[in-house]
C-alpha cells in the first residue's frame, strides 16, 4: 500500500510501559503477534474482531474484548480505556463483506464508523484508501498504528532459496519472467500474486485472495510446474495488509501442481516459517525469497 503515515511517519517507538494494543481479525498470524508483543515484554490490549479472531487468541493477551469489524468508534475506546497509544492491525477480514448489505448490517456500524464511510470511503475502497482512513482516525484520537511485522521478525521470508528444493532452469526463466510483472501488477493496486509457467502468465489475483488465485490456475494449467510469485507493492505500508502465506498455502500449491512459491524478502509473512519450509521441502515445493524492487531476480 502506499498511503501515508497518519502521522507522517514520524511515529517510528512505542510508549514505554504502555500496553500494546491489537486489533485482531482471523487467522493464526494475531496469536503469532500476541506472542511477540509478551517475548518483548510488553502487555497485550487485544480487540479481537466478531466472527473473526481466533478461539485461543484471548488467552495470549492481558486483557480482550470484541468488536465488529465496522466500529471503530469501539475500537478506540477500548484501546483507550485498557492504556494502549500504539496499536496492531492484523488477521484476515474478508473485504467482500463489503459488498453485502446483509452482513453490513449484522455488523452493526458505529456512527463513527459511518462518518468515515461517508466523508472518505463511499467512492474508493480501495485497501490503501482503507487503512489510510482507519490510520488517520485512530491517531485523531491518539492511537498510532504500528508497522504489523514488527514483533514477528521470525515469521517474514527471506532472501535466496529458503529450504532444500532449488528451482530448475526453466523455473529460474519463469521467476526471471514473471517478478517484473507482478511487481507492476502489484504497482498497480490489482493484486499481490500470480501464477506463470513457460514464460506465459495463467492467472493474477484480485480480490478473490491467493487460494482461489491457486484453484484458478489449477483449473486453466492441467500441467504440474507452474510457480507462483506473491509480493507487495514498492510503497507497501506495513501497517495493515501484509500478504501471508502458511502450510496450508504450500500444501495448496503442491496439490495443484504448482512446483515454485517465490515472496518478496521482508514484504511478505511466512506463518510459522520453519513449519512451512519444512512443507516446502516435503512437497518438492521451491521456496525462494526475492529482496528489494529491482527487475533482475537471478538466484542461481
Amino acid at each position: 500500500m502506499n498511503a501515508p503515515a497518519a502521522d507522517g511517519g514520524a511515529h517510528e517507538g512505542v510508549h514505554e510501559g504502555a500496553p500494546i494494543g491489537l486489533i485482531a481479525g482471523s487467522g493464526v498470524l494475531p496469536l503469532l503477534v500476541a506472542q511477540g508483543i509478551r517475548a518483548a515484554g510488553r502487555r497485550v490490549a487485544c480487540v479481537g474482531l466478531h466472527d473473526h479472531f481466533h478461539a485461543e487468541l484471548p488467552h495470549h493477551c492481558d486483557s480482550f474484548h470484541r468488536a465488529g469489524v465496522l466500529q471503530i468508534g469501539r475500537w478506540i475506546r477500548l484501546l483507550r480505556a485498557s492504556g494502549a497509544r500504539d496499536a496492531v492491525l492484523v488477521g484476515r477480514v474478508k473485504k467482500a463483506t463489503m459488498y453485502r448489505p446483509l452482513q453490513l448490517l449484522r455488523q452493526m456500524p458505529d456512527l463513527r464508523t459511518v462518518l468515515l464511510y461517508y466523508h472518505r470511503l463511499r467512492f474508493d475502497r480501495r485497501s490503501p484508501a482503507l487503512l489510510a482512513a482507519v490510520a488517520e482516525e485512530l491517531a485523531a484520537s491518539g492511537v498510532h498504528l504500528m508497522d504489523s511485522t514488527r514483533f514477528i521478525p521470525d515469521h517474514i521470508a527471506t532472501e535466496g532459496v529458503m529450504g532444500r528444493t532449488t528451482p530448475s532452469a526453466a523455473q529460474q526463466r519463469d521467476i526471471d519472467f514473471g517478478w517484473p510483472i507482478l511487481r507492476s501488477v502489484a504497482n498497480l493496486g490489482i493484486g499481490q500474486a500470480i501464477t506463470v509457467r513457460d514464460c506465459d502468465v495463467i492467472a493474477v489475483e484480485a480480490m478473490e485472495g491467493t487460494d482461489a488465485t491457486i484453484d484458478r490456475t489449477a483449473a486453466i494449467c492441467k500441467r504440474a510446474g507452474w510457480t507462483m510469485l506473491k509480493t507487495t507493492h514498492d510503497s507497501h505500508d506495513l501497517r495493515a495488509d501484509v500478504p501471508t502465506v502458511g502450510v496450508q498455502t504450500v500444501e495448496r500449491i503442491a496439490a495443484a501442481g504448482g512446483r515454485v512459491l517465490v515472496l518478496g524478502a521482508g514484504r511478505v509473512i511466512m506463518l510459522e516459517r520453519d513449519r512451512v519450509i519444512a512443507a516446502a521441502d516435503r512437497l518438492g515445493v521451491a521456496l525462494v525469497g526475492i529482496r528489494g524492487t529491482g527487475h533482475d531476480p537471478k538466484l542461481l
